[in-house]
């Protein structure tokens, strides 16, 4: 696994379990020598993810859409800066430049990323592996959801096969990891 693209909060949180979980994945995906790909703000977990990364000498690459970067929300510290002009073209890149994607605790935005990655999988557009980083039962209510959708039959597969769940940085990146498809 090369890269990871990671889905999560431009604002902190109101618990501190949140940074904490978020600079320990930085930290252990600069150790893996795995590229974080994020949406590039400096805000909120974002700015604590990009900077544990550079911080620990690993690489991140933003994409961002020029709205934000005329706004100059985009962190000025990374490896490289995609500017593209669309919500939609962004999450496209984002998609092109990972091998995996994981989410972290966030907002709405957070879990339409989420969400849109784990469509596309399980409708055959790519068979790159999806995880939560379920920091402090963020993510319980909607694991809970998502069995309720399975049990009474809205989901093709079963929700263990869509998304991998983990509660530490080092577990979660083994079990994308494990995910990866085999290359040609």
């Amino acid at each position: 696994m090369k890269s990871v693209c990671v889905f999560l909060g431009s604002s902190a949180g109101n618990h501190p379990a949140y940074a904490h979980a978020t600079a320990e994945l930085g930290r252990e995906l600069a150790r893996r020598r795995i590229t974080c790909v994020y949406g590039g703000s400096r805000t909120g977990l974002m700015k604590t993810l990009a900077d544990s990364v550079l911080g620990a000498g690993g690489e991140v690459v933003g994409v961002t859409v020029q709205l934000l970067k005329d706004k100059e929300e985009f962190h000025r510290g990374l490896t490289r800066l995609h500017v593209v002009p669309t919500m939609h073209e962004r999450k496209n890149l984002m998609i092109e430049l990972s091998d995996a994607f994981l989410a972290l605790p966030g907002g709405i935005g957070t879990l339409d990323e989420l969400f849109e990655v784990c469509t596309l999988r399980q409708l055959g557009f790519h068979s790159k592996p999806c995880g939560l980083l379920n920091v402090n039962g963020f993510f319980d209510p909607l694991r809970d959801m998502l069995v309720k959708t399975e049990r009474e039959g809205f989901m093709k597969r079963p929700v263990h096969d869509a998304l991998d769940v983990a509660e530490n940085p080092a577990e979660i990146l083994d079990m994308l990891q494990r995910g990866i498809p085999s290359r040609p």
